[in-house]
């Protein structure tokens, strides 16, 4: 990808403009960030209450009975969106569905055991621990391009 920056004194707001052979789902990801579409804060419940939760504090989404929550770092969060709604919403290159019931932050992994048969284990900052299911394995490689 090439980047070209100008700098134009007369020009009151920046602007972006993508030059592109076709639309792939990298230059859709670039422009919602660009944008801005990505969520400041998500809203989840704990006790009854509605707190925002920063993306950055995410460690993990998972699903359980059939209710979707968040946990960070302190806490577990009920969230009302689906977990393929908080997929679409959150940044691709920092959470990555890792099975069919999960999604977590990269950026709160602390390790990646390799050694088992078919499957990644997982570690988080939280002290959790996850796997990575075969469906997903391909993918994991790819984005950490091992």
């Amino acid at each position: 990808m090439q980047i070209e920056i100008k700098i134009d004194e007369t020009c009151n707001e920046p602007r972006v403009v993508i030059y592109t052979a076709a639309m792939t789902e990298a230059i859709r990801d670039l422009a919602k960030k660009l944008s801005g579409v990505y969520p400041q804060a998500i809203a989840g419940f704990k006790d009854g209450n509605l707190e925002m939760v920063q993306p950055d504090n995410i460690v993990r989404i998972y699903t359980a009975y059939q209710k979707v929550y968040i946990q960070t770092e302190q806490s577990t969060y009920l969230v009302r969106l689906r977990l393929y709604e908080l997929e679409e919403r959150l940044d691709k290159n920092t959470f990555v569905r890792i099975s069919h019931s999960e999604i977590i932050n990269l950026k709160k992994v602390v390790n990646m055991d390799l050694s088992f048969r078919g499957t990644i284990c997982v570690r988080l900052f939280s002290g959790d621990t996850s796997f990575v299911s075969r469906r997903y394995v391909a993918v994991i490689k790819q984005i950490l391009g091992i």
